[in-house]
């Protein structure tokens, strides 16, 4: 197959905590040397795509911001294609605002604070952290059950440190789609709009790139739905036995490769 381009995860793939995995840096040379374009699609919402570059740069990965697509800008064009003019209530661990333009944000802090910002037209779900309290998850829920449109910037329900495994905003979601009856739309990973958008960028078809992550449904499987060609490291949220489980269904779509690490990507390629 000819390469197209890359598309890579980065939390679990090139870094961990934002500490780089063992040959990142020198796999992504060598695909810079063999002029192979790049991108990289992340549920990341504790960053902008601003600082998610500078921080890469910082663990020795060259990456310019324009080559990274974030679940926040992909939110914002769902949100200005689908709701104009929405009033939002953001829940999110971090400060986000300048991958979301034109979009008008309640802070979620306001209501923490005391202040009752009134019903909001849209419901926006970044990544999890202490601003997912009790009293905001409650007034979200209550939102929610009344039909007020919940958007989650992703699905994921963890994600790796050095210090262990940290729950994420699918497991919030899970408990409230399920008791209020209602379903908040996704628009990051596993969605097919960032596989899409991060070819698109490189201007060329989906079925010409090679798609690297370590989570097997939302990273590699989702990426081979859109065609292209999924490649799954043994590194970050990585869980042999889940692989496992996936291999023993017969009828279950099979990830393209499986490699120890990011740092194998150009023998696999040939390069």
């Amino acid at each position: 197959m000819a390469i197209g381009g890359v598309l890579f995860d980065i939390d679990g793939v090139l870094v961990t905590s934002w500490k780089p995995i063992p040959g990142a840096a020198e796999a992504l040379t060598v695909l810079a040397d063999h002029q192979v374009a790049r991108s990289y699609l992340t549920n990341t919402t504790t960053r902008t795509r601003q600082q998610i570059a500078a921080a890469l740069s910082q663990a020795g990965i060259e990456v310019r911001p324009d080559e990274v697509i974030t679940a926040a800008a992909l939110t914002a064009d769902y949100v200005r294609a689908n709701y104009p003019d929405a009033r939002c209530f953001l829940v999110n661990n971090g400060q986000i605002a300048d991958d979301m333009p034109g979009i008008d944000i309640v802070d979620s802090l306001v209501y923490d604070d005391g202040i009752d910002p009134g019903t909001p037209d849209v419901i926006l779900l970044g990544g999890a952290g202490p601003e997912y309290s009790h009293r905001t998850l409650s007034r979200v829920y209550e939102w929610m059950a009344q039909g007020v449109p919940v958007v989650a910037m992703h699905r994921s329900t963890a994600w790796t440190t050095t210090e262990g495994l940290r729950i994420d905003t699918g497991m919030y979601l899970i408990g409230m789609e399920q008791t209020s009856g209602r379903r908040a739309t996704a628009v990051g990973k596993p969605a097919p709009a960032g596989f899409v958008a991060s070819a698109a960028r490189l201007g060329v078809d989906p079925d010409e790139m090679y798609m690297v992550g370590d989570d097997l449904n939302n990273d590699v499987l989702a990426a081979q739905v859109v065609g292209m060609t999924g490649v799954l490291v043994r590194t970050g949220k990585f869980r042999q036995d889940t692989l496992d489980r996936w291999a023993a269904d017969e009828f279950a779509m099979q990830p393209n490769h499986v490699i120890d690490s990011v740092a194998d990507l150009p023998e696999l390629l040939g390069l």
